[in-house]
């Protein structure tokens, strides 16, 4: 008789403990119920990264953050288009433009938070000094990007573009190659995983961070933040138009523009990322 008391004394203890555990994670779901949400699209590295820093700010004023993940630079766009997303954060306002006027979308920049500068990386040449006539060099494939690309390597004197090329500046528009530089343009997400099989390779910076790579210590030469280009190509936070000054848009740009999220990314990505807020 004693022994079936304390077994159930033992199981009623337990029965508790289980209770009270279950209570205190419904009180912690309750704490997050009924928040309205704003769903944001980004680049896993460092957009989704700096995007959670930002996420208790957004919640004191009243939003739950929630960050969908992907790994390309099309989808995010559409899916703010049609409404699966109320913001996204991935792209440079160049690279917008010309999705806007490629697909027919309307969306806007409202923010800009970050640049990343584009670094020329080693593959199978480890030095600019050692390349060969007829090195291959990988680029982006997409044209903002690939424009972007050019003109760093123009400004390393590899080639020479036509005066009137700028950011819409294309393979075609080269007007100079002494090397004879075989360009291979390769779909960003894609260029890290090139470098074993090109010379060298020009990398968007949310790329290389992912694949392990540093500009400011690993690329051959890199972007200045004091250039054109961090003043072009600051990633920026978009909406669809019509939704600039929501609610939601401001608690979202006014947590990303925050001393706390600066902080973490200077702190972070150690110059591969530079706040330009």
């Amino acid at each position: 008789m004693k022994k079936k008391l304390s077994l159930l004394l033992v199981f009623a203890l337990v029965l508790s403990i289980f209770t009270a555990c279950g209570k205190q994670e419904a009180t912690k779901d309750e704490n997050n119920a009924g928040l309205p949400k704003i769903i944001v699209g980004a680049s896993t590295t460092p957009h989704a990264e700096i995007l959670r820093e930002a996420a208790d700010l957004v919640k004191e004023v009243g939003f739950e953050l929630v960050i969908k993940e992907f790994d390309d630079y099309v989808i995010p766009n559409l899916s703010l288009e049609s409404k699966e997303l109320d913001a996204n954060f991935f792209q440079h306002k160049p690279y917008l433009d010309d999705f806007n006027a490629e697909q027919g979308t309307n969306i806007v920049s409202v923010a800009q938070i970050h640049f990343e500068p584009l670094g020329i990386y080693p593959g199978k040449t480890k030095t600019l000094e050692e390349l060969q006539d007829g090195a291959q060099v990988a680029v982006p494939n997409d044209t903002t990007n690939e424009a972007r690309a050019l003109l760093l390597l123009e400004a390393q004197g590899l080639i020479k573009l036509k005066e009137d090329a700028g950011i819409k500046a294309t393979v075609l528009d080269i007007v100079e190659n002494p090397k004879n530089l075989k360009i291979v343009e390769i779909e960003a997400a894609q260029l890290a995983r090139s470098l074993p099989d090109v010379d060298i390779a020009v990398i968007n910076g949310n790329y290389a961070i992912k694949a392990g790579l540093n500009v400011s210590k690993d690329a051959l030469a890199k972007e200045e933040a004091t250039s054109l280009a961090a003043k072009t190509y600051a990633n920026i936070v978009a909406v669809r138009a019509g939704d600039e000054n929501s609610d939601k848009t401001k608690a979202l740009v006014k947590a990303l523009q925050s001393e706390k999220v600066k902080k973490f990314i200077e702190e972070t990505y150690e110059g591969a990322v530079v706040p330009v807020f």
